[in-house]
């Protein structure tokens, strides 16, 4: 829509007198209430970007192609059905014709008593406009869903008559209508209105197709839901020329014709959509559980959420992969990860990109990047497991981070990385929000039925991309010489969208091949990574999740208004109050057995599972933890630090059981050889005083890839470096440990690597932010004072006053006299004003004060006290006596 059209769309004169109909949408915004504007903000906050200066820009600036194709997205599917109606109607269309459209000859209670909620929606998001008898779409939504070769209607439906005869010769326009058996008449234009008053009178129409053979009736069946188009041989067949003579087929080129939306309505029996859907889908029931039940499994999967976050990052202690060139992480490491976790690639990716979004996980930054744990991840593990839970699940609810789509490929062909910058997606925290708000309108304990929650989801925001945008090619030519041909029914703009059940991360529900637009797949990731979470619980919502999104617990209830950052602390904190009695509670001991293992009964304490976890290895997992203990592990006790003294006290003080003597032996034998061998930097050496044992080392071929050779008879220099060496000499056998440059033990603590400082990323805006009510009171009420400054009606002066900008134009003297006396009368003026960036504006001021080259009032425009500088002020007018 261009500059002129809108400008005429929105500066049409206003018309006086209150009971007169609004001519225009700026009209339309005039009368409505402060709270029928907030309502229009708070439903289309790009509008408020910046805050319009009047009605007449908000009416402008709400009919732009951006603003408008954004606000047809969000409606639901009766709504965005009605305005689809509207824009094959007529326009102005009364609301009678409208509800014909959508119900059809034979009607419907349901879509009668929906029609006027829909018409509602549409008029307060300033898509409609105008009263019941003369509904008008803004013009640039009827441009956007009116059926047009290049752009089909979701309805279905073709061009109207008049459309479709637009380039037809006057001679042939007549012969049609001389087929159809109707006078002829002097021009086309009549000729154009006599038939399509023909097409829409049922009683004639249906006598004209009383005369059509039943291939010629097969022909219109096929067309008549869309698409309206079908191609035609050089010849067509006796069927398609009965039709085409009457004008029931019309020509669009040499080989495509046609099918008229008269015709095409009077065969539906008057309805614009196959299958109108007033009432949205009842969310079904898969099956009930006791409440209990269902938050016992949740909470069973919340602590392995922590366990897995926790063993996740604690491989990375010392540092993890390195940061591709591009960003993200390399599918290699991504596979050694999976196979840490013991999980499938997805399911890895999904707990990175979960630790990534709360902050716990980052790139350190060096010149060789590589990801660590934060800082953040330390004060994370010092709390109580169900705070760690939250801090867990608040940032996945508002995260636009989507691990779903790692392993498919961007736009450009390139593979998707996890951890990479282009996995954000706006819309996935308002389909996180929507999935858990459906399922927690259900009792509690019941699971809904995943064909039923994604039918709703499709009704509420239904997938409509390619049904609106892309070209529809004609028909292809049938099998019998010209014929036309139609796609089946079923495949027209209403297939696709939410269609199949969400499954398990292992199975092919979950990753970037599952099919279906953007919206449907974040909803089945949704369903799995909430049961994954223990935000749900065998399909049902737990009632933590419910504290998380701020409603009752006691019964379902309607979707809350969730808001900013503070206030989902605020219910994250009430969901984590909610876990705490339901998770295992942290234990202080282990059972020691004589296998060299170690049982933990339940969740370790944080002291006791770090010291264990560097004394032993972890060999499963579950309900209890079973640890091993190694010479590998027990050395890298020692390396900590810890004495063998040091260990057996701590076996003793932590074991319910006597400590074994297998174990008290394995831990005196390693120690005995820790530390026999010395290991240092030359590039690297090694010190012994038993020079037997490097005889040996030196004697062993696997130390041959070291390179070593001896200086003295108790030390040996090799070509590797220390860490390569300690390694090499461990495989073979030996316990060596490191020396500092003064021939000390060096103790490797268990301090682990860190990045700096890092904060958690932060969400990509799916386009303004929901304006808050403080911020609406302030744009309305701007909006209405520049409004009563663009509309006061000024008095007009006994000689033209106005400047080329239609700024008044008053000489310096008459405009000192003037802003004078309106301070000494308390009357308002109208001034045009110039600041000091050379920008004009218009502005109605009540003068207060004048004095020293400053008039000081009331801006009314503004809504607040201003000065102003005289000589900028290019003139002044009084206002008319009804705007005084």
């Amino acid at each position: 829509m261009g500059i002129g059209e809108l400008d005429r769309e929105a500066h049409v004169p206003e018309v006086t007198g209150a009971a007169a109909a609004p001519r225009t949408l700026a009209e339309a915004l005039r009368a409505r209430g402060d709270e029928g504007l907030s309502a229009l903000l708070r439903a289309r906050p790009d509008l408020l970007s910046p805050v319009p200066n009047d009605l007449t820009q908000l009416a402008t600036r709400a009919g732009t192609r951006g603003s408008v194709v954004r606000a047809l997205e969000r409606l639901d599917r009766f709504a965005l059905q009605t305005a689809e109606a509207l824009a094959v109607a007529p326009d102005p269309a009364p609301y009678p014709v409208l509800l014909g459209l959508l119900t059809g000859d034979e009607g419907d209670p349901e879509i009668e008593a929906a029609l006027p909620g829909a018409v509602a929606l549409l008029r307060e998001q300033a898509l409609l406009w105008g009263e019941d008898d003369r509904l008008r779409l803004v013009r640039t939504a009827r441009e956007l869903l009116a059926p047009s070769a290049q752009h089909p209607s979701p309805t279905g439906l073709g061009p109207t008559v008049a459309e479709a005869t637009a380039g037809m010769s006057p001679g042939r326009v007549q012969e049609i209508i001389a087929a159809a058996g109707l006078t002829a008449t002097h021009d086309p234009v009549s000729a154009v209105v006599v038939l399509t008053e023909l097409f829409t009178d049922r009683a004639r129409m249906g006598t004209l197709l009383d005369e059509a053979s039943p291939e010629a009736l097969s022909v219109l069946d096929r067309l008549v839901w869309g698409p309206p188009y079908g191609e035609v041989t050089a010849n067509p067949a006796p069927p398609v020329r009965w039709l085409r003579d009457r004008g029931l087929l019309l020509p669009v080129s040499a080989r495509t014709m046609v099918l008229p939306r008269e015709v095409a309505l009077h065969l539906r029996g008057g309805r614009a959509h196959r299958v109108p859907e007033p009432v949205a889908p009842v969310l079904g029931v898969a099956r009930d559980y006791r409440p209990q039940v269902v938050d016992s499994a949740a909470a069973g999967q919340a602590y392995a959420t922590l366990a897995t976050v926790e063993e996740l990052l604690k491989s990375w202690d010392q540092g993890g992969p390195q940061v591709l060139r591009a960003g993200g992480m390399s599918v290699r490491d991504l596979k050694r990860t999976a196979a840490t976790l013991d999980v499938t690639e997805q399911l890895a990716a999904f707990w990175l990109e979960l630790c990534f979004g709360a902050g716990l996980l980052a790139s350190d930054g060096e010149a060789d990047e590589r990801y660590a744990p934060t800082p953040a991840y330390d004060d994370w593990l010092d709390l109580p497991a169900a705070e760690r839970w939250a801090r867990l699940v608040a940032p996945w609810l508002m995260s636009t981070r989507t691990p779903g789509l790692v392993g498919g490929a961007d736009a450009k062909g390139r593979t998707l990385a996890v951890l990479g910058p282009d996995l954000d997606r706006a819309p996935a925290p308002e389909v996180r929000h929507r999935v858990l708000e459906l399922l927690a309108t259900l009792p509690p304990g019941a699971a809904a039925d995943p064909e039923s929650l994604f039918a709703r989801l499709r009704w509420e925001r239904p997938p409509r991309g390619a049904a609106q945008t892309a070209p529809q090619r004609p028909a292809a030519a049938g099998t019998a010489p010209g014929q036309t041909s139609a796609p089946a029914a079923g495949s027209g703009p209403a297939a696709g969208g939410f269609g199949a059940t969400a499954d398990g991360f292992a199975a092919p529900g979950y990753g970037p091949d599952l099919p279906g637009d953007l919206r449907s797949r974040l909803a089945r990731w949704t369903l799995a990574e909430a049961e994954l979470l223990g935000l749900t619980g065998r399909g049902a919502l737990a009632g933590p999740a419910r504290a998380l999104l701020n409603l009752p617990l006691a019964e379902a209830a309607a979707p809350a208004d969730h808001g900013g950052r503070v206030e989902l602390s605020v219910a994250a904190g009430r969901a984590a109050t909610l876990l705490a009695p339901l998770l295992p509670e942290a234990v202080d001991h282990v059972l020691l057995q004589a296998d060299l293992t170690a049982v933990a009964p339940g969740p370790l304490r944080r002291p006791l599972a770090d010291a264990l976890a560097v004394l032993a290895d972890v060999e499963s997992k579950g309900g209890a933890t079973v640890y091993r203990f190694t010479p590998g592990s027990v050395r890298r006790a020692l390396d900590s630090g810890r004495s063998a003294s040091d260990l057996h006290d701590f076996l003793t003080a932590h074991s319910r059981t006597p400590v074994p003597q297998p174990l008290a032996y394995l831990i005196d034998d390693v120690a005995r050889r820790h530390g026999h061998l010395r290991i240092g930097a030359a590039s690297a050496y090694v010190r012994c005083d038993d020079d037997t044992v490097l005889g040996e080392i030196l004697a062993d071929r696997r130390s041959a890839a070291l390179g070593l050779r001896r200086l003295a008879p108790t030390v040996l220099a090799a070509q590797a470096d220390p860490a390569s060496l300690l390694d090499g000499l461990r495989s073979m056998g030996y316990a060596p440990a490191a020396e500092s440059a003064e021939g000390d033990v060096l103790i490797t603590r268990a301090d682990a690597y860190r990045t700096p400082a890092r904060t958690a990323p932060v969400p990509v805006p799916d386009g303004p932010p929901a304006p808050d009510t403080t911020l609406l009171g302030a744009a309305v009420k701007a909006i209405r004072a520049g409004d009563r400054a663009a509309t006061a009606v000024r008095k007009e002066p006994a000689a033209p006053a106005t400047a080329a900008g239609g700024l008044p134009r008053t000489s310096a003297a008459e405009t000192l006299a003037t802003v004078q006396a309106a301070a000494m009368t308390g009357s308002a003026v109208w001034i045009g004003y110039v600041n000091a960036e050379g920008a004009a504006s218009q502005r109605v001021i009540a003068p207060v004060r004048v004095e020293g080259g400053f008039v000081t009032g009331y801006d009314h425009t503004a809504d607040e006290v201003r000065t102003y500088p005289l000589h900028r002020i290019t003139g002044v007018a009084e206002l008319a006596d009804d705007q005084v």
